[in-house]
């Protein structure tokens, strides 16, 4: 497993990220089966685990705890998103001051860990002063409850306007970056890659399989079933291949599935190595809900594209583009293209 700077924090994450959205309601239930994918992913080389307080409503986090418990906590680094709407109190959500410092102790008793190494705000607060945000997590990293932290889903204006409160303020920086990316959806190459490279931060790239679309099961020919995930199938009508508005989606992964085998590889090391190959991105992210998921990852470290692979990448899915705007997740970030901001 390669390791890299998790941008200019001194911390060195392994090439692919655990993610645990999978564990407990929301994909797998059987607790002591995503154990056993945890101690697997860590045996193989992955050091880098990122969760949420939200994934299962906090279950994900309890599952990590027990992973944990036998005294691997400290050859791993936790990344822990929070903000996100958790339960039905208006106030258990966003950037504030309030719900930072009451999050993180929560994220901490049910991890089982007196730290977390990178705390991440899991979307952008438009309610929230951003002074208000950096400051509280800044009182965070001076406690010692938490080591660096970061955002994700923010656009590259967002981050440096972040890092010019934190320079005029005295405040920690925001150190990383979570943001998807994938074959079919690179808008993040056009602006916030080159933004996080500039201003030092690390970048964890999730949904390398773009949720599931490079899976491998798109293919023409093939049957197929839909998302296999309960978080998933809540929106089955996002993996539907014969709605009009996923043609072009269907198109790019069937092709690039052909291209994956011309190449002598599946369309997940097909995939996952294309994201991790970009300079700016410190992990790509894996979530896995079974064993298997978790082998057809670990079977793409090390996979190097040659240049012929990646111009046939090019071709398909050009660089800055995005097959479907909706997968940037634009709308946690960019309120500005709600028709009631363009529209006046």
């Amino acid at each position: 497993m390669d390791y890299r700077p998790l941008g200019a924090t001194g911390i060195s994450v392994s090439r692919l990220t655990l993610g645990a959205m999978m564990f407990g309601a929301f994909g797998n239930p059987d607790h002591d089966d995503a154990i056993r994918i945890v101690h697997a992913a860590l045996d193989a080389g992955i050091t880098t685990i990122d969760t949420a307080d939200g994934y299962s409503n906090g279950e994900s986090e309890e599952i990590l705890g027990k992973a944990l418990a036998d005294g691997r906590r400290d050859e791993v680094i936790l990344a822990v998103k929070f903000g996100v709407s958790f339960g039905g109190d208006p106030n258990h959500r966003g950037g504030s001051r309030r719900w930072i410092t009451r999050a993180v102790e929560g994220s901490l008793r049910r991890l089982g860990t007196d730290y977390i190494d990178l705390y991440q705000l899991g979307a952008p607060d438009p309610f929230t002063d951003i002074d208000e945000t950096l400051g509280a997590l800044t009182d965070l990293v001076r406690a010692g409850k938490i080591r660096s932290f970061g955002a994700s889903k923010v656009p590259a204006s967002q981050i440096v306007e972040a890092q010019w409160v934190a320079d005029r303020r005295g405040f920690g920086r925001m150190r990383s970056e979570q943001a998807p990316y994938s074959i079919l959806t690179r808008a993040i190459e056009y602006d916030l890659l080159p933004t996080a490279a500039r201003h030092g931060l690390g970048v964890l790239a999730y949904s390398p399989l773009a949720g599931g679309w490079l899976s491998g099961k798109y293919r023409t020919g093939a049957q197929i079933t839909g998302p296999g995930s309960p978080a998933r199938a809540r929106s089955a009508a996002t993996y539907d291949a014969t709605a009009p508005a996923n043609a072009a989606k269907f198109a790019a992964a069937d092709a690039l599935g052909a291209l994956a085998d011309e190449a002598g590889l599946t369309l997940v090391q097909l995939a996952t190595a294309f994201t991790t190959r970009h300079p700016a991105v410190s992990s790509a992210i894996i979530g896995p809900r079974t064993m298997e998921h978790l082998h057809g990852y670990l079977a793409a470290d090390g996979v190097e594209l040659s240049t012929d692979v990646l111009d046939r990448i090019d071709q398909i899915v050009r660089p800055g583009e995005t097959v479907n705007v909706a997968d940037n997740f634009w709308e946690y970030g960019t309120r500005s293209l709600e028709a009631a901001f363009r529209r006046g």
